[in-house]
């Protein structure tokens, strides 16, 4: 990971940021310290998964940055647990970045993914949204937005809640965030890279395929079949739409 030189942001910008970051990388997380402090931003880190479990139900925390590998209690098993007790941000690290890791995260209530080869820039840039994302909603400029409405889905974007019939949805930030953004284009086929940039307001390899993850993830919570789909349809090589009932 190389270490760009940081810009100290205007005063107070970051100053309410506690990161935890849990992995037993002493260097990697002296790294992401070093990069994140001038920047305003409180870095504290645990090395083994049940210490990090610990504080992360313990103590307040904007987000926590948690690794896959651990010793002890393995990272999917430290956000299983920690998510019968908290919505806080996750970001994941993976070594590999495969596929199964970042679905298994996901699946667990991850927010987002990094593999170990991030760039500084990359994690600060997911590191803003996620934390963006977990804002309240009037922080997110989404207080005097109505119900969003498709069918049997509705979406509420002042409280970020999310029902499917008399079911409520149990959403990721992201996930949220996504879905409301192809309900409000309901009908409309969005590019996986217009959705990037509505949902996470980030550069991003146009190449990245994170978005076909999030989609599946939304598909199983929604009980969608991609080969019959009631609410997402995919447009290969293209992106997705949410199907408007109004002409099903």
């Amino acid at each position: 990971m190389p270490l760009a030189t940081p810009q100290r942001p205007p005063p107070g910008k970051n100053d309410d940021v506690r990161l935890l970051v849990i992995d037993d990388d002493r260097q990697l997380c002296r790294l992401i310290t070093d990069y994140l402090k001038p920047l305003g931003y409180d870095v504290s880190a645990a090395h083994n998964g049940a210490d990090g479990l610990e504080r992360a139900l313990q103590e307040n925390w904007s987000a926590i940055i948690l690794d896959v590998m651990l010793p002890g209690i393995n990272g999917f098993e430290v956000l299983k647990r920690l998510r019968e007790k908290s919505n806080v941000p996750v970001l994941m690290l993976t070594a590999r970045g495969e596929e199964a890791d970042r679905i298994a995260g996901l699946e667990v209530g991850a927010d987002d993914y990094l593999p170990k080869t991030f760039s500084t820039r990359e994690l600060l840039a997911r590191l803003r949204a996620v934390t963006r994302r977990a804002a309240p909603a009037a922080a997110a400029g989404h207080e005097a937005e109505a119900e969003i409405v498709a069918g049997e889905l509705r979406l509420s974007p002042g409280t970020r809640r999310a029902a499917l019939g008399d079911k409520q949805l149990d959403l990721t930030a992201l996930e949220f965030d996504l879905l409301a953004c192809l309900a409000r284009a309901r009908g409309r086929v969005k590019s996986r890279e217009q959705l990037v940039e509505a949902i996470a307001e980030r550069n991003y390899d146009v190449y990245d395929r994170s978005i076909d993850v999030h989609i599946w993830s939304l598909r199983k919570k929604l009980g969608d079949d991609p080969k019959n789909p009631r609410f997402i349809r995919t447009y290969r090589s293209v992106g997705y739409m949410l199907i408007n009932p109004e002409y099903q």
